[in-house]
């Protein structure tokens, strides 16, 4: 997969090395100079340019990228730039970084946005994650198909505690992808078991998001969203 970043800062890099190590090709992009230091990222391209500009685009060949990640520290460049991916040159996916969650509200498709990504609300859910074992944290909304990504520690009174994966009848529309146990995450087959202690991952619907609450952690419904 072929992978184009704008915003070479700390959070651009960060991305790179994850891609990187997974085997994907990266070219970031970035217009200052000074962040611009191919040995910090060796494995991956670099061109210095302003990546709302469409010569530099045409120059990174984005129409030849699988995904675009708007990644800069300014949400006005992430927002135009992934416009230009969607209309311009045809790129099937779009990630765009919200610096300020008061500006999430324009971060969707009517923007070219497939993905949007609040840093200051992943780390509010953080905290509240902490803070609120059996609370279901919502991580994350994809823009399209009205899904969001959501986080449940399973409590130890939990009654799925010690249950298979596959044993569960889990709500319509709602998938788990991940566990996290002891900080090491699991990919779950139908024979692993639940262990309370566990943060279990899950793409699930708004309106599935009460329902299952109720049925991993029954009575513990305080909705430690990351929304506001």
């Amino acid at each position: 997969m072929r992978v184009v970043i704008a915003g070479a800062g700390s959070v651009g890099r960060s991305i790179a090395r994850e891609l990187l190590g997974n085997g994907h090709q990266v070219l970031l992009i970035d217009k200052d100079a000074d962040d611009v230091q191919a040995s910090r990222v060796p494995e991956a391209s670099w061109l210095l340019a302003d990546a709302c500009e469409l010569a530099a685009l045409e120059e990174a060949r984005l129409e030849e990228s699988d995904v675009c990640v708007a990644a800069t520290g300014d949400d006005k460049a992430n927002l135009v730039l992934s416009l230009l991916a969607k209309t311009e040159f045809g790129v099937p996916r779009t990630v765009a970084r919200v610096n300020n969650p008061k500006n999430e509200w324009m971060f969707d498709e009517s923007w070219g946005v497939d993905v949007a990504v609040s840093t200051p609300r992943l780390m509010t859910a953080l905290i509240e994650e902490a803070v609120s074992i059996g609370d279901l944290v919502r991580i994350f909304e994809f823009q399209q198909g009205r899904a969001s990504m959501v986080e449940i520690t399973l409590p130890e009174g939990s009654p799925f505690a010690g249950r298979r994966v596959g044993d569960v009848d889990w709500p319509t529309d709602t998938v788990l992808v991940a566990i996290i146990r002891e900080e090491r995450p699991l990919a779950p087959t139908p024979d692993d078991a639940i262990e309370a202690g566990d943060e279990l991952l899950f793409i699930t619907t708004t309106e599935q998001e009460d329902r299952l609450q109720d049925l991993v952690s029954p009575g513990e419904r305080h909705h430690a969203t990351s929304e506001g």
